[in-house]
């Protein structure tokens, strides 16, 4: 049977009779609905209904629970929102706890470095030592008990093997070798790891004296967001350029006199009058599309990926330049010579305003760099999504393989770009030719660029477990009521989930750990640089003195020489 009502045609199908509850009789289970498009096509949707009764009942059950979560997802975030609104001071307590944890790590790293990578080290032996010894214990008892490996055979129990003295002789020995590469490479890499630790001491003195460079990042983060604002509102402008389309539409199309609207007539909202449709009380001029006829239309598309392009190229600009203004500051510091009297006035200012006014193509070009195998990443991820169900092992593997090398080629151009504008910082020449002196650079010290990188990422990594690790106990311990304040100026009681004012703290504290290591990191970098330079450069007399700190000189057991004194003069 068909029904047309309201321009729309109707129909069912019975499926025949069947026994239940109702008794004999027959139930229509399907429809199927015919719509005239406003171009004059026709559409024919097909909507099934419940079977029996039972499958009506779950249907108005999962119905039902669905309303009723959603009910529940609205109470929980009121009563999250109550609860940032009553523990927001007490948040911003956290993390400016964490911020002064931060600071006050990196500055204390000029005594406590060679203290903490000592012990890292002797941490890092000592277990080591542990393990040979308890392989050793658990190879001897197995030993005594005379449990071999031709006993238990081949078998998928993996845990099997762990009751085996073969097992254990193999880890005695892989656990033995590794212990004693590190010790060796400890010994004769002693002297570069004491110059990794002089140049963490050093970057420490030198975020000493430029307190400001702690607050770059702020300037960074606020950059970003105007580079996200624009490009969202380049991003929707362009979706919405098109001319909008408004149509008569009848909301309730099963009136009498609404049968004759079909959504194929345009109007203007503004003068649009209900009295022009006497006949339907339910008609309205209602925004359908926007107009995706024209030049311009066709190719918002195009638009769009240009769009993209341009926000990753001022992401990476924003990036570079913070970087170049770091290192223009940190490296006024090494090559001051007599620190900190002949230290530049504003050091991060004027390293900004030189690197605005003389460096600008340069850090834009290493951007487009960065940019466009950013952009070819996205290309093989954006096909690899769009092919995963029709690709065969082969294809999946290519496709890995692309991934994994672009991968790569991506981190080492961030990599070359740091020290590129480390280069143009200090000697202010072209970017090519800067990435191709720090890369020569790095090459004939690579044992030292090691060295000092896992050094530092080692240190910082401690240092980031320390302040997150640290502000997210206090912070569990006071939202959780275990630290009780005096009176009633908070209570833990009054908080719904005291675990969001937890992960807020949290996650606040890891971010601005974050922000101030990067800033030493790029100390760290910018002098160790400073240092090659200088160590090639100079020699230590009177026409080309050395200018690292004296604890770096008495490591390498160089030395300035003094000038000669008139005679005549004490």
């Amino acid at each position: 049977m068909i029904y047309t009502m309201g321009g729309l045609a109707y129909g069912v199908s019975p499926v025949g009779q069947r026994p239940g509850p109702l008794g004999s009789m027959e139930i229509l289970d399907t429809f199927f609905i015919q719509e005239t498009q406003p171009d004059g096509s026709v559409a024919l949707d097909q909507i099934s209904l419940p079977s029996t009764i039972n499958d009506t009942i779950d249907t108005i059950k999962n119905g039902t629970g669905d309303v009723v979560n959603g009910f529940n997802a609205r109470d929980v975030g009121i009563q999250i929102f109550e609860d940032f609104a009553s523990s927001w001071p007490w948040i911003l307590i956290g993390l400016l706890i964490a911020m002064a944890v931060s600071m006050l790590f990196l500055l204390l790293l000029r005594f406590t470095a060679p203290v903490m990578v000592w012990v890292l080290i002797i941490g890092v032996l000592g277990a080591g030592a542990y393990g040979i010894w308890h392989c050793y214990w658990e190879y001897d008892n197995y030993k005594q008990a005379s449990a071999t490996i031709s006993d238990v055979g081949f078998t998928t129990n993996f845990k099997v093997y762990l009751q085996v003295q073969e097992t254990w002789l193999a880890f005695l020995i892989i656990i033995s070798v590794a212990e004693a590469i590190i010790l060796l490479t400890i010994i004769f890499l002693r002297t570069r790891i004491l110059i990794a630790i002089a140049l963490l001491q050093e970057s420490s003195r030198a975020i000493s004296h430029m307190m400001s460079s702690l607050l770059y990042p702020l300037i960074t983060f606020v950059l970003l967001v105007v580079c996200v604002a624009y490009w969202g509102a380049t991003a929707l402008y362009l979706a919405t350029s098109g001319n909008p389309i408004y149509r008569v539409v009848a909301l309730n199309s099963t009136a009498e006199g609404c049968k004759r609207i079909n959504g194929s007539v345009d109007c203007d909202p503004q003068n649009f009058t209900a009295s022009d449709y006497s006949e339907c009380s339910s008609a309205s001029c209602i925004f359908i599309k926007y107009n995706d006829e024209g030049l311009f239309q066709r190719n918002l598309f195009n638009l769009q990926i240009y769009n993209v392009v341009a926000f990753l190229w001022c992401v990476n600009f924003v990036i570079a330049l913070g970087q170049c203004t770091l290192a223009g500051a940190f490296a006024s510091y090494y090559w001051a010579f007599t620190k900190p009297d002949d230290i530049p006035m504003f050091p991060l200012t004027a390293s900004f305003i030189r690197s605005l006014r003389y460096h600008v193509g340069s850090l834009a070009f290493g951007a487009l760099i960065l940019t466009l195998v950013q952009l070819v990443r996205m290309i093989l991820e954006y096909i690899d999504h769009k092919t995963r169900a029709a690709q065969n092992p082969c294809a999946r593997f290519l496709m890995c393989c692309l991934k994994c090398c672009f991968w790569c080629l991506e981190k080492f151009i961030k990599f070359l770009n740091r020290n590129a504008y480390i280069m143009i910082a200090i000697y202010g020449k072209n970017f090519c030719v800067s990435a191709r002196n720090a890369f020569m650079l790095l090459m004939r010290n690579i044992i030292r660029v090691v060295v000092l990188d896992k050094v530092t990422d080692l240190l910082l990594f401690f240092g980031k477990l320390l302040v997150v690790g640290g502000v997210g106990v206090l912070s569990f311990f006071f939202f959780s009521g275990r630290i009780l304040l005096p009176g009633n100026t908070f209570r833990s009681e009054t908080l719904n989930y005291y675990w969001m004012p937890i992960i807020t703290v949290v996650f606040g504290s890891y971010l601005i750990a974050h922000g101030f290591f990067s800033v030493y990191n790029m100390c760290v970098d910018t002098l160790f640089l400073c240092f090659l330079e200088d160590l090639e450069r100079n020699d230590g007399s009177l026409q080309k003195p050395y200018f690292m700190s004296k604890n770096l000189m008495k490591i390498l057991n160089k030395s300035n020489k003094a000038p000669k004194k008139g005679k005549g003069k004490d």
